[in-house]
């Protein structure tokens, strides 16, 4: 293995930074799924001990595999509930936690959201329809040590030296609203009863900044999340993202970027429409995550020396692919995305559970011991 001349925590932030580090970061994204996998666990019997034994065998996987750059700590199925969405835990047959979309919300909730905001809509109404909570004192208990549990994940991996990437998976207000009211409902809203839609988005958009820059303070972070999968060009045309997305992410990232926090965009499906608007957000205020399906390196082209773009081993690689073959495309991305800098190797949307091995170690021994391009 090379020399290394940087920490970990140096490398990630000479990344974002756009410049060139010692070696490319390595963040594989790490699902408890795949981790469990990867560690001879099952996942449907981690789950069912609880938010800590979740955390756990994260941990375990970067200190069984020795480590990497960028972590996060762990996206609980409980963490997912609490945000409003209904999920099933992963079972024998089914080793995935599961969202299950449907019409959890009706388009009289909009008033509410916009009078009472997301978080007070959630525990006070949503929850209740999305999970087996009866009581708001349940819903308390659990959001405590959901926080509690995400910053002992956060503090764990401080102290194995990695670069933390945020706090919690904070999905934007417009995929709030869609994976709530279902895709066909929330689009017919979107034509039908856009002022709605806006005062609701309004309000959601105010919370997710105060909730997210208290988090970034108590943990001392300077990056959070945003998770969006459906604004994009591949399910929406441009009028549309231009009114009922694009201004809101500016709004939140020049919020954060005023506390000295950076944005970063977990981009799920196709965003070859949307990638330049990116250019338009303050330079190194934003990083983006791309997962395979948004061509990465024409991106790289728009983005140049603008942000950092975290890259997108696929999931079908990670499981399918050979060792070889997932070594060949991240010296392709090493070189191409991050030659000049501003690059992280990652994984497309996230860590499969099917994931190989063999095929884990080659990204990391990949990104470990390649040479960046001079």
């Amino acid at each position: 293995m090379r020399e290394e001349t940087m920490s970990s925590v140096e490398r990630v932030e000479c990344a974002i930074n756009l410049e060139k580090p010692d070696r490319v970061p390595i963040w594989p994204d790490v699902t408890t799924a795949a981790a469990a996998a990867l560690t001879s666990e099952k996942i449907w019997e981690v789950v069912h001990r609880g938010f800590d034994a979740e955390q756990d065998v994260e941990l375990g996987l970067f200190d069984q595999y020795g480590g990497w750059d960028a972590a996060n700590p762990a996206l609980t199925t409980d963490v997912f509930r609490l945000g409003g969405n209904k999920v099933v835990k992963p079972t024998e047959g089914s080793p995935e936690t599961q969202f299950v979309e449907g019409e959890w919300t009706k388009y009289e909730d909009y008033e509410i959201i916009s009078e009472i905001g997301w978080f007070d809509f959630v525990a006070e109404h949503l929850i209740y329809r999305v999970s087996d909570l009866t009581t708001r004192e349940q819903y308390d208990s659990l959001y405590d040590e959901a926080i509690s549990g995400t910053l002992r994940g956060i503090e764990e991996y401080k102290k194995r030296g990695a670069f933390v990437l945020y706090t919690q998976p904070n999905n934007h207000p417009f995929f709030t609203l869609s994976l709530a009211r279902s895709m066909v409902k929330f689009t017919e809203d979107l034509y039908y009863r856009p002022e709605m839609v806006e005062r609701a988005l309004r309000k959601m958009t105010e919370e997710f900044i105060e909730l997210g820059l208290s988090l970034c303070r108590a943990a001392d972070l300077k990056i959070t999340k945003v998770i969006e999968e459906r604004a994009g060009g591949a399910i929406y045309p441009l009028d549309i993202f231009e009114r009922f997305w694009w201004p809101y992410t500016k709004q939140i990232v020049d919020a954060f970027h005023s506390e000295g926090i950076m944005c970063t965009f977990h981009l799920d499906t196709c965003w070859d429409k949307n990638i330049a608007y990116f250019k338009e957000l303050p330079r190194k205020s934003a990083m983006i995550e791309l997962d395979g399906t948004t061509d990465i390196f024409a991106a790289k082209e728009q983005l140049r020396d603008h942000m950092c773009i975290a890259s997108d081993i696929h999931p079908a690689l990670m499981s399918l692919g050979k060792p070889e073959e997932v070594a060949a495309y991240c010296k392709k991305v090493i070189d191409e995305i991050g030659g000049d800098g501003g690059h992280i190797l990652s994984t497309g949307c996230g860590l499969p559970a099917a994931a190989r091995r063999e095929n884990f170690i080659a990204m990391l021994e990949t990104g470990k011991g390649y040479e960046l391009s001079k």
